[in-house]
This record gives structure tokens, C-alpha cells and sequence, in this order.
């Protein structure tokens, strides 16, 4: 047993996972698994600059986060940063601030890179089922980017794409551009900064689907998406509209966790979340405060993707990119 210690800081939330780790059996054992919203992208797709408040919420769950790996007393830590920091001016400043609290220097990882971690995060207690056929498309639908991964033991095919939750709600559904989430997470609407538009116009849904439909190209380019035998997905936009589709009435992992959504029901969530407004989006039990402004463009990229495919059902993983980082480090 090795015990590691993975944070993952992408577009919308950093997340952290400390587990003892068994290369020879695969097992991994989670000890502590949280994650923050810190919306580190804020505005990102729009100045191409981390903002000063977007940096200071993201240090602050990175000093929770030290706290609990030096408790927890982890041999090794690894820090992926994602689609944000690739894409700011400034992600020395990012840098610099991770290093100072938790002495690893981010790694600023690659779309291929990132895509790579989740097929392994996702697809290595998968593999040998006889139930799900393979090869597995893993799709990871993250707050700026979404990862398309193409594999039958190994990968076969890897890209990503600038599609995801919080980009398009900043760039489709918010007036100026940009989301400024206030303590609770929910976009401001005074004069002074950008407003959501609740729910979203007919105008609004279709150049969402735009959007995704010019990135599904892309995304063919390289990833045969269409030969996918079994469609796994990932992140907090899938797990949010299983948790939906399920009923529950608290978040349980466990319940979330290899469950299957029919294209049916993702079809419905998707529009009931599209013409509901934030009140109602909030009052559903499941919804992390953070993501209630943010789910129904994640759950119309899962839709789109679905359609692309010609997949029936998705089986939703709990397991990611943050499994993919401490596998990286057990060996």
C-alpha cells in the first residue's frame, strides 16, 4: 500500500483525493474525498486572465486541502491543473501561489494528458466486466473543456474539446460574458455585473448546440466517437443528472456510482433544467449549490453527445481524473 495524496483544479472545482493505493490487486482506498466550487475559469473565455478573486478562492481550498494531507500524513502529492490555467495569461500566478501553500508546483497537463487520467480514473475496476461491452468512450464534461478518450485495455484515441459546463453558460446564457459568483455561488445581477439569463431563450439553447455540434467535429477529427460500444461518463454534470434521474434525496455516491441513464431520461432532466429558473434549479435536493447555474448547459452537452453517438445509455462513474492522478502516483 502506498498513500498518495491527488488534487485536481479544473475549470469550476478543485477537488482532492487522499487514498492508499494497491498496484498489485487495483485497489484503491479512498481515506478522504472532497471537492470545492472555487469557478477558478471565471471569466477566463472572455479576458483570457485568472481573476484576482477566482485565485484567492482557489488558494484557500488549497490551504484546507494541505491540512488534510499532512493529517492524513500522504507520502506523495500530485497537482493537475486543467483547462483554466492552460488557457491564462497569467497561470504564474497560479503558480506561485500553489507552491507557496502546498510545495508541489502544478503540473499545467495537456487535453491528452488530462483525457489519459480519466480513461484510467474511470475504466480500471471497469475492465473484464461482462456486462459492458467495450471499446468504452470515456467523456469527461468539465466546467471549460470536455475529454473524449477511445479505448479497449489502452487508449486507443484521445481529445479534447472547449466545450463544458461553465463556458458555455458564460458564453451563450450570461449578459457581458461573464458568471461573478457571490458567496453562495449564484451569479450576481446588479448593474455592475453580468446576469443570467433565467431560464434560458429558445435562441440561447440553440447556440449552445451549436457550439457542441462544431466541437463534436473536432472531437471526430481524432476519436472515432461513434464506435464506442459502451459510454461512460464523468464529472459533476453527469453525476448531477443521475442523481436526478434517481430520485435521491441527498447526494449518495454509492447509489451514483455505475448506475445507467437511458438517452430518455437525460433527454427529459435536460429540459426540465433548460426551462426551470435558478429557485428551481436549487430546490432540487441533489444540486451542489455551485452547479445551479451551470447544470443545464452541462446536461445539454451530455444530450448532445448521446445524440452524437447513438448511445442508449451512459454509465455513470464517480470514478475520474482525480483516480487517473493517484494511479499516476502508486504506479
Amino acid at each position: 500500500m502506498k498513500r498518495v495524496a491527488a488534487i485536481d483544479c479544473g475549470t469550476n472545482s478543485i477537488r482532492l483525493l487522499v487514498a492508499d493505493a494497491d498496484p498489485a490487486t487495483g485497489e484503491l482506498k479512498d481515506l478522504d474525498r472532497r471537492m470545492q466550487i472555487v469557478r477558478l475559469g471565471q471569466g477566463v473565455d472572455r479576458t483570457g486572465r485568472l481573476a484576482p478573486e477566482a485565485l484567492e478562492r482557489t488558494f484557500a481550498a488549497c490551504r484546507e486541502y494541505a491540512a488534510v494531507i499532512k493529517g492524513l500524513g500522504a507520502e506523495q502529492v500530485r497537482f493537475v491543473a486543467t483547462s483554466a490555467s492552460r488557457d491564462a495569461e497569467n497561470r504564474e500566478d497560479f503558480v506561485r501561489g500553489v507552491v507557496g501553500i502546498l510545495g508541489v508546483e502544478p503540473e499545467v497537463i495537456t487535453g491528452d494528458q488530462e483525457a489519459e487520467f480519466s480513461y484510467t480514473g474511470a475504466t480500471k475496476e471497469l475492465t473484464g466486466r461482462t456486462d459492458l461491452a467495450q471499446p468504452f468512450l470515456v467523456v469527461d464534461i468539465g466546467g471549460g473543456s470536455t475529454e473524449f478518450v477511445l479505448g479497449d485495455g489502452s487508449v486507443r484515441a484521445a481529445r479534447s474539446v472547449d466545450i463544458g459546463c461553465v463556458r458555455m453558460t458564460e458564453r451563450h446564457l450570461v449578459h457581458g460574458g461573464e458568471a461573478h459568483p457571490s458567496p453562495d455561488h449564484r451569479p450576481a445581477t446588479s448593474a455592475s455585473h453580468a446576469s443570467l439569463t433565467d431560464p434560458p431563450t429558445a435562441g440561447q439553447i440553440s447556440a449552445i448546440k451549436a457550439d457542441v455540434a462544431a466541437a463534436l467535429d473536432r472531437a471526430e477529427e481524432t476519436v472515432p466517437l461513434r464506435e464506442a460500444a459502451t459510454l461512460v461518463g464523468l464529472a459533476g454534470s453527469v453525476t448531477t443528472v443521475a442523481a436526478i434521474a434517481l430520485g435521491l434525496e441527498s447526494y449518495d455516491s454509492e447509489a451514483i456510482h455505475h448506475s445507467r441513464l437511458s438517452l430518455a431520461q437525460v433527454r427529459e432532466i435536460t429540459g426540465r433544467l433548460l426551462s426551470s429558473t435558478h429557485a428551481e434549479r436549487a430546490a432540487i435536493p441533489v444540486m451542489h449549490p455551485g452547479r445551479v447555474d451551470v447544470i443545464a448547459a452541462g446536461a445539454l452537452v451530455l444530450l448532445s453527445i448521446m445524440e452524437r453517438t447513438g448511445a442508449g445509455e451512459v454509465v455513470v462513474s464517480e470514478h475520474d481524473i482525480l483516480d487517473g492522478i493517484a494511479w499516476s502516483i502508486a504506479g
